[in-house]
């Protein structure tokens, strides 16, 4: 099947947290953060909190979830990126940098001018994923700053 069968029955929805997609995602994403960060992922959990996230998109590829993100409020200007992330039977099928586009969207339709997010160093994927979409390396901010293996990112929304 090539990559254009198989992404036929790709659905991204708008929701919040409280979706049971979105919660499954993340218990495999915690998983899969604390394999990769080991004890240091403890720091990291803190600003993880998804129980209040309003603005969540979860890609859907079959009717399972497949993929998802969110936004939250920063400041005036900006919104954050959390909780990136792409089942590992769905990955390489570019249902991430979807998801981040309409992430992207739905700021600009809530007034923000740009983007934020960190992440680990240790994610290359993900790294490369964000230099693709057009962000850029940020300095370290908020909560990151300082931490030597997170790397923050900003996108200006046109």
């Amino acid at each position: 099947m090539d990559l254009h069968e198989d992404m036929v029955d790709l659905k991204l929805i708008r929701t919040d947290s409280h979706n049971p997609g979105f919660a499954k995602l993340i218990k495999d994403l915690d998983a899969n953060l604390h394999s990769r960060n080991g004890d240091q992922q403890a720091f990291f959990n803190q600003f993880n909190k998804v129980d209040q996230i309003k603005h969540v998109v979860v890609a859907y590829l079959n009717n399972a979830a497949a993929g998802c993100g969110a936004i939250k409020h920063y400041d005036a200007e900006a919104t954050e990126v959390k909780r990136m992330f792409v089942a590992a039977e769905s990955r390489g099928k570019g249902i991430a940098g979807k998801v981040l586009t309409e992430l992207e969207n739905w700021a600009k339709e809530l007034g923000y001018t740009h983007t934020i997010l960190e992440t680990s160093t240790a994610q290359n994927e993900t790294i490369s994923l964000y230099n693709k979409k057009g962000y850029t390396v940020t300095e370290n901010y908020g909560q990151y700053a300082g931490i030597e293996n997170s790397i923050c990112f900003k996108k200006e929304l046109s």
